[in-house]
């Protein structure tokens, strides 16, 4: 089923408390239907949080990146479907990966997280890795299309090589969202709306240059109607 352009953007509730993201899901009103959560506003009440927006007819990402035995993952993933959210993060482990798809249920949809898009080759080399990448999201992509995973979390510079490993069948989501002109922040691997879109990803993570904003309503549109621009053209 095809994607609404509307809907491919997925704005990050990176924020300290739910009474800050109440405020800011109130801003953005309809000109956002799709939202993230990740451990800074789960661990402050976020995952209470969940019901209200999928109440409000809102879709949730939960970016969790959950990594533990088999066991704990699988239960862990069972507890997240009960709370109606649309996607949940896992580490792209092949045993995590694996427990993940088996107990997940319901429209719950797993995405595996193949390199945070933080890191590059020397931050790889630091943590003990002795290849590349690019090399080693290629490599995660395959096992996670072989076991069953629904879709990935990817760099857009990674987005063309591994929308041609994988295919159309898996969903690519991208963080490292940046509109021309906005600061790379913590990131290393960004690329602009458009560009992403072209590169072959589905749906795009943007935080601080919408939460952030003077304006994020009027932020939110700009980088909505660079998405269908980029979708029309494609």
């Amino acid at each position: 089923m095809p994607i609404e352009p509307r809907e491919r953007l997925i704005v990050a509730l990176d924020l300290s408390s739910v009474e800050a993201a109440q405020t800011i899901v109130a801003r953005l009103g309809d000109a956002v239907s799709f939202y993230k959560i990740g451990y800074q506003l789960a661990f402050a009440g976020g995952l209470d949080y969940v019901q209200e927006l999928t109440a409000a007819g809102k879709r949730v990402f939960l970016d969790l990146k959950l990594h533990d035995i088999g066991n704990t993952v699988a239960e862990g993933v069972k507890s997240v479907a009960r709370l109606g959210a649309t996607f949940l993060t896992v580490h792209a482990y092949p045993q995590t990966m694996r427990a993940a798809v088996e107990a997940r249920s319901g429209s719950l949809r797993i995405l595996a997280v193949t390199v945070l898009t933080s890191y590059d080759d020397a931050d790889l080399k630091a943590a003990g890795y002795d290849t590349s990448v690019k090399s080693l999201v290629a490599a995660r992509a395959k096992e996670a299309q072989a076991l069953g995973i629904d879709g990935l979390v990817c760099s857009p510079e990674e987005a063309a090589n591994v929308r041609a490993i994988v295919g159309a069948g898996m969903a690519l989501v991208t963080p490292g969202i940046r509109p021309t002109g906005a600061a790379a922040g913590d990131q290393k691997r960004i690329m602009t709306p458009a560009k992403a879109i072209a590169a072959g990803a589905d749906y795009l993570v943007v935080g601080r240059p919408i939460i952030g904003a003077p304006d994020p309503r009027a932020a939110a549109q700009a980088i909505g109607a660079e998405i269908a621009q980029a979708t029309k053209e494609k």
